[in-house]
C-alpha cells in the first residue's frame, strides 16, 4: 500500500512530506522525481524553489527501488506584494504600526501578500483573516510591545486547558467555538525574518494587572491555592500567545524565528491541516514560553524546525479536567519529524490532556539537550486517555511516562487518565538530562514509566525495540503492564 505524499505550494516553492515507512531500517535515502528531474535526501521532506507558476508537476518519492508514493500539484501565480510602508508603517523600532499594518492585512486577498520589509515594526495585536498571506522580509522584524493595554480587549481563548478571557496575542487567527468548524482557513505566514514578542517583560505585567483585578478571588481560596504551580499561575493564565490559532484549518508557519511570547509561542486550538517548518523556536527566560502547542487539534504536522525554549519545546494538549472531559475534543494525528532541541524541557504530551491524545509520531529529532526528551505526562484528577505514541529514529535524553503535582486545580475526573500502547524503535538515550534552569546535564534512568495504582489504570502495552543507552539502560517501571524493552548499553557517554 503506497503512503501519502503531503504537498504545500508557497509563492513559487513546493515542500513535500512523507512519514518514514515502518519498513525502514534506520537513516534512509529517499529519491524524489519529477519530470526529468532526480534529487536525493536523507529526510523525509524536501523543498522544490524557484518553479514556474502555473504548471503542473507530477512529483514521485522512492526509498531504494521502492515507490514510497505521488502526487500532483499545480503551482499558482505568484503572490502581489502589499508593503506594509504603503500604508504608513515604519520599522525604526519605535513608531506603533498597529493601525498601519492591521489596514494592510485587512487589504490583502487571496492573491496577495502583506510584505513586511526589513526593519523593526513594532506594534499590537494583529488579527489575520481566511485566504490570505503574511511574509516577514529577511532582516525584517515583527516586534510586540510590551505593553499590556496593546493586547486589549480581551478575546475568549484556551489556556492551560480552560476557556478563558484572556489578552490578545501578537498574531491571532480565528474566533474560539469548540461546538463549531474552522472559521479561518487558507493562511500563509512565512518569510526568513522574526516575529518577536513582548516575552517576559510582558507577561509579568499582564500577571500583574490580573492579579490585582483578581485579589478577592485568590484570597477566597485559602489553602487550595496550594494547588496552583505558583502565585503566579491564576493572574498568569490571561497572558496571549506570540501566534493564537483558534478553530483554523489549513494555515502554515514556515521559515521564520518565532521568538518571546508572553507565553507559549505557537498555540493551535479547535484547528486542523495546521503545518509548521523550518522554524526557529526561541524563548529562553520565558515563563510558560512552550514552543509549538497543538490543542485538541487534528493534523498538525512539524518538521525541521530547531528549539531553544523557556519550558515545553512541544506541549501536546486537549482540556483540562472537568472542562476537557466535557468537550471532549482530542488531540490526534500529530507528526513531528527533524526537529533539534538546543535546549528546554523537550516534547511533552499533557499535563492537560482530558480530551484525549492519540496517533502522535516523532521521527529523527534530536532531543538530547533537553530536560525531559519525550514525557508523557497528567495528574490523576485529569481522566482522558494517552495512546498509540510512538518515537523512532532518534536520540533523546530519556523518556517518561509520569503522574505530575503541579496545575492540579479543579474537580476531578472520576477515573485516573489511561496511558497505553506507548513507545520507541531505534531510538538512543543520552541517560543524561540537561537541567533548564541549572544549566547542568544530571545522570538520569534512561525510561522511566509510572502508571496509577488504581488496578486497570496502569501504564500498558509498553514497547522499546532495538534502542541503545549511554548509561541507565535499565527501565525503572512502576505500576506498569505488558512492558517489552529491549535497550542495550552503548558504552561511555559521547561528547
Amino acid at each position: 500500500m503506497r503512503m501519502q505524499i503531503h504537498a504545500m505550494h508557497a509563492d513559487g516553492a513546493v515542500t513535500l512530506w512523507w512519514e518514514k515507512p515502518e519498513q525502514a531500517s534506520g537513516k534512509e535515502t529517499f529519491t524524489v522525481t519529477y519530470g526529468d528531474t532526480q534529487l536525493q535526501t536523507d529526510t523525509t521532506h524536501c523543498t522544490l524553489k524557484e518553479l514556474p507558476e502555473e504548471t503542473v508537476f507530477r512529483f514521485s518519492v522512492f526509498m531504494g527501488d521502492e515507490l514510497l508514493g505521488e502526487t500532483t500539484v499545480k503551482t499558482g501565480k505568484r503572490l502581489r506584494k502589499i508593503s506594509v510602508t504603503d500604508f504608513g508603517a515604519v520599522g525604526d523600532g519605535k513608531t506603533m504600526n498597529t493601525q498601519a499594518l492591521q489596514k494592510a492585512i485587512d487589504a490583502c486577498g487571496p492573491d496577495a501578500c502583506v510584505m513586511i520589509p526589513e526593519g523593526v515594526y513594532l506594534t499590537g495585536a494583529l488579527h489575520l483573516h481566511s485566504d490570505m498571506a503574511l511574509c516577514v522580509g529577511k532582516g525584517a522584524v515583527l516586534k510586540g510591545s510590551e505593553a499590556p493595554e496593546d493586547y486589549l480587549p480581551k478575546i475568549h481563548s484556551r489556556f492551560e486547558g480552560t476557556e478563558m478571557e484572556c489578552y490578545q496575542s501578537l498574531l491571532n487567527l480565528g474566533t474560539l467555538d469548540h461546538t463549531a468548524g474552522p472559521n479561518c482557513e487558507n493562511v500563509l505566514i512565512y518569510g526568513e525574518g522574526e516575529i518577536c514578542g513582548g516575552g517576559q517583560p510582558l507577561g509579568l505585567r499582564i500577571i500583574e494587572a490580573e492579579r490585582e483585578r483578581l485579589r478577592s478571588y485568590i484570597e477566597s481560596l485559602g489553602e487550595k491555592v496550594k494547588e496552583y504551580e505558583n502565585n503566579n499561575t491564576i493572574p498568569g493564565r490571561a497572558r496571549g500567545r506570540l501566534i493564537n490559532l483558534s478553530n483554523c484549518s489549513h494555515v502554515r508557519i514556515t521559515g521564520l524565528t518565532l521568538k518571546n511570547g508572553a507565553s507559549w509561542n505557537v498555540h493551535i486550538i479547535y484547528s486542523d491541516h495546521i503545518v509548521t517548518d523550518h522554524c526557529f523556536f526561541q524563548s529562553s527566560g520565558v515563563w510558560n514560553g512552550d514552543g509549538w502547542d497543538p490543542d485538541s487539534s487534528t493534523d498538525c504536522t512539524l518538521f525541521a524546525s530547531r528549539f531553544c525554549t523557556g519550558d515545553d519545546s512541544v506541549a501536546i494538549k486537549s482540556g483540562k479536567n472537568p472542562e476537557g472531559n466535557v468537550i471532549a475534543r482530542p488531540t490526534k494525528h500529530i507528526r513531528i519529524f527533524d526537529c533539534f532541541s538546543e535546549g528546554g524541557l523537550g516534547i511533552a504530551v499533557g499535563s492537560e490532556m482530558s480530551g484525549g491524545v492519540e496517533d502522535v509520531r516523532i521521527w529523527d529529532c534530536d532531543l538530547v539537550h533537553s530536560l525531559y526528551g519525550v514525557q508523557i505526562k497528567a495528574t490523576r484528577k485529569r481522566g482522558g486517555y494517552v495512546r498509540d505514541i510512538f518515537v523512532s529514529d532518534s536520540c533523546l535524553s530519556r523518556f517518561l511516562i509520569c503522574a505530575v503535582k503541579y496545575n492540579d486545580d479543579g474537580v476531578g475526573s472520576d477515573k485516573p487518565p489511561v496511558f497505553e500502547n506507548l513507545g520507541c524503535r531505534r531510538v538512543h538515550f543520552s541517560g543524561w538530562a540537561r537541567d533548564y534552569w541549572e544549566k547542568e546535564d544530571h545522570e538520569v534512568a534512561c525510561i522511566e514509566c509510572t502508571g496509577f495504582d488504581e488496578p486497570g489504570y496502569e501504564a500498558k502495552h509498553l514497547r522499546f525495540e532495538a534502542c541503545t543507552a549511554e548509561r541507565g539502560a535499565e527501565p525503572v517501571l512502576v505500576h506498569c503492564l505488558d512492558v517489552k524493552a529491549d535497550v542495550v548499553p552503548s558504552g561511555a557517554r559521547a561528547e
